[in-house]
């Protein structure tokens, strides 16, 4: 496998304003994609709109919608209705918060979402069930909260499945002491959840292990999840949530040329 492209996230709470004033400057930076979180304050959606006016050639993604709370039809004429530029958007989809019938939610939504012409869906996966499902029925899956080796295994165990498989890994990343706090808060979230306890647990790592937490370990994390997978989305955590913040974390994390 060739090294996987390096890309950008932000938070959907930003909003699509602020949004659009960083978006160049990610595109100028040379990230592959910018990616963003679909939360209830925040609708990746509009925020991806506002970005696809200020850019040519950055791809667009959201990471992820939970479609428990945004089911796929609405996701299909949201993405119509917002005139997203089909050919450069990836839409990111997870289970959401019920767990009951996950796998058959999210099997549905990969459907609608394909027969509405979005070409392009990633599945946000814990599990290995989900994982499949992802590698099997929609273009891939995004990782999240694993370590550069686990990060390895899951993406050669779905290549095996589906050698065309696009694997993304989302990395929390923090470049400066001041978005420590920030990051650590974020890391002991997860860690609470049970479900993420449990896979930390099986993995052998902690939540903070997952993560780049100074940028004089951006180089080496990078080397690694690059090597691991298709593609790694830095989830930039910053000290303040400013538009100069999110300029200078793109501008100090900016993937080498070539």
């Amino acid at each position: 496998m060739t090294r996987g492209a390096v890309s950008l996230g932000l938070a959907g709470s930003l909003g699509p304003e602020a949004v659009a004033q960083i978006a160049p400057a990610v595109e100028s930076a040379g990230f592959d994609t910018l990616w963003i979180n679909d939360t209830p304050d925040g609708d990746a959606l509009a925020a991806l709109a506002a970005a696809a006016r200020v850019t040519d050639r950055l791809r667009l993604a959201t990471g992820v919608i939970p479609v428990d709370r945004r089911p796929a039809d609405a996701i299909a004429a949201d993405v119509a209705s917002l005139g997203l530029p089909l050919d450069r958007l990836t839409l990111g989809i997870g289970s959401g918060m019920a767990k009951q019938g996950a796998l058959a939610r999210v099997t549905e939504a990969i459907a609608v979402l394909h027969e509405a012409g979005v070409p392009r869906v990633l599945v946000g996966a814990l599990g290995p069930k989900m994982r499949r499902t992802g590698a099997e029925l929609a273009e891939g899956v995004l990782l999240n909260w694993v370590p550069p080796v686990e990060a390895r295994a899951q993406a050669e165990a779905l290549h095996a499945i589906a050698p065309a498989a696009h694997i993304a890994v989302y990395v929390r990343t923090a470049i400066v002491p001041a978005a420590r706090e920030r990051l650590d808060a974020e890391t002991a979230l997860y860690a609470s959840f049970p479900n993420y306890a449990a896979n930390f647990a099986r993995m052998g790592v902690t939540a903070a292990d997952t993560t780049i937490r100074d940028v004089t370990e951006l180089a080496d994390a990078l080397e690694a999840y690059t090597a691991a997978a298709n593609e790694v989305v830095l989830r930039a955590i910053v000290p303040e949530d400013t538009v100069e913040a999110y300029v200078e974390f793109a501008r100090r994390t900016a993937p080498a040329p070539g």
